[in-house]
């Protein structure tokens, strides 16, 4: 093999190495029942609830996770779970997640192209600063949290730079937002992963 030959394996060995596959954790795939109806906002969030509390139960992550759904016809499109630590990705919160496997499924770079459906994001607990901005961008025309900001400070992890303004911003940008829904239920996922001795990996 020439000198020349020899670097072009090497990058691309380099390339190889960098990939990297956003996928779900074994036990979710079979909760992503893509197509199923959830006609309600609470059948909604108790999946997005449901697969945090799931993600820690099994030890696959952090305790958040996230659905997108088809705003009038409650069809399921996509879920996320907070993958972090298993995929050493700092930007896999379940928000994000979320985003990427539904717009990977529609074929579109935004949930808002002119031949989709309005989309809707259920998420177990309110954005961070990372997930919030990506919501514009994302384009989910409505947000629906659980357990609020505070409740994940509580537990030591840091959400960032969110402020009133912030959703101002984004509701003057036509994204409709929806507060502490079923937060309890949100809030004792939180205290489930306190009490397994969750990693807080943001700080």
């Amino acid at each position: 093999m020439s000198s020349s030959e020899r670097c072009v394996s090497a990058a691309a060995s380099t390339v190889n190495e960098a990939r990297m596959v956003v996928d779900l954790p074994d036990w979710a795939m079979t909760r992503e029942r893509v197509g199923d109806v959830f006609a309600t906002d609470d059948a909604r969030m108790r999946l997005a609830i449901e697969v945090a509390r799931l993600n820690v139960s099994e030890s696959t992550g952090g305790p958040f996770g996230a659905a997108i759904f088809e705003a009038q016809s409650g069809r399921l499109v996509a879920i996320g779970v907070n993958s972090v630590v298993r995929l050493n990705q700092s930007s896999l919160h379940a928000e994000m997640v979320a985003y990427m496997r539904a717009q990977a499924r529609v074929g579109s770079y935004t949930l808002a192209a002119p031949h989709l459906p309005a989309h809707t994001l259920y998420t177990s607990c309110e954005p961070c600063a990372m997930c919030l901005g990506a919501a514009l961008w994302s384009g989910v025309a409505r947000l629906v949290y659980a357990a609020t900001r505070d409740d994940a400070i509580q537990l030591r992890f840091d959400e960032g730079p969110v402020f009133p303004e912030s959703y101002a911003y984004l509701e003057r940008r036509g994204i409709e937002v929806t507060r502490g829904l079923q937060r309890d239920d949100a809030r004792a996922v939180l205290e489930l992963y306190r009490a397994r001795g969750g990693v807080i990996y943001n700080r």
